[in-house]
């Protein structure tokens, strides 16, 4: 699905690198988490794998296309749940719906089935002539991830999804991405909650100061965490801490 090799990046020709000689591989119908501190990229990659900074050429391949390419960008089918709420507050959920079926170029016919499709895999239905603004904040975040099935991606991107809200909503969106992920849609998932990302993930990579500092099929990965007096500590985040705290003394 995605082939990522020696990707380097800076948002100015003079600033240092946020992205250093980044090699990763996602594999089609992958649930894939994306752990790193704030600051260790994560949301620049989201970002370049979503169009919305320029890719470098020949380092960003999304089923075998380059995404640095307009083809490539055209075929990729890529869409990006940012952290940030990312619909119009005044307007009720059918009609943020409705706006941004057209902006993504979801053809006139097919909006009224597609935000049907939405709203039914995140609950919305008998929200959609709530004003957005009046949402929990769980709902909310429902309507952020409706707005990002509207163009059906083949390849979903999540930043932070959960953050900020109740555990009733958290297990209702945690459902909604596994039976994404088993329905054929491979899915890039960031969270800074650990327990979310074992639960969730079959593949995991970690990164930190723009650079994979490890990555694998989650599994494998647990095999190698240390071991913890904390019991409350994950054996994730035994290893995410492990990783994260010698790439600092390095």
């Amino acid at each position: 699905m995605i082939a990522i090799s020696q990707l380097e990046f800076s948002y100015t020709p003079s600033a240092s690198p946020v992205l250093k000689g980044i090699d990763l591989d996602v594999p089609d119908n992958a649930l894939f988490g994306l752990l790193g501190p704030n600051g260790a990229g994560k949301t620049t990659l989201l970002s370049l794998l979503a169009g919305l900074i320029p890719c470098p050429q020949q380092c960003v391949f999304i089923n075998g296309k380059d995404l640095s390419t307009p083809a490539g960008r055209a075929a990729s089918r890529v869409s990006l749940v940012p952290q940030e709420y990312a619909f119009y507050q005044p307007l009720t959920v059918r009609e943020n719906l409705a706006f941004f079926a057209g902006v993504q170029g979801v053809p006139a016919k097919k909006i009224k089935q597609r935000i049907q499709d939405a709203v039914a895999q995140t609950g919305l239905k008998e929200r959609l002539d709530s004003r957005a603004g009046k949402l929990s904040g769980g709902l909310k975040r429902r309507l952020n991830l409706a707005i990002g099935l509207l163009d059906q991606p083949r390849l979903l991107l999540l930043d932070e999804p959960t953050v900020g809200i109740d555990p009733h909503s958290r297990h209702f969106i945690l459902e909604t991405i596994r039976h994404l992920g088993a329905t054929g849609t491979t899915v890039i998932y960031t969270s800074h909650y650990m327990e979310e990302v074992e639960e969730l993930c079959d593949r995991v990579a970690i990164m930190d100061h723009g650079r994979i500092l490890r990555s694998g099929a989650l599994v494998k990965l647990l095999a190698e965490a240390p071991q913890t007096g904390h019991r409350r500590k994950s054996s994730l985040e035994s290893l995410f801490l492990d990783l994260t705290t010698r790439d600092l003394r390095d």
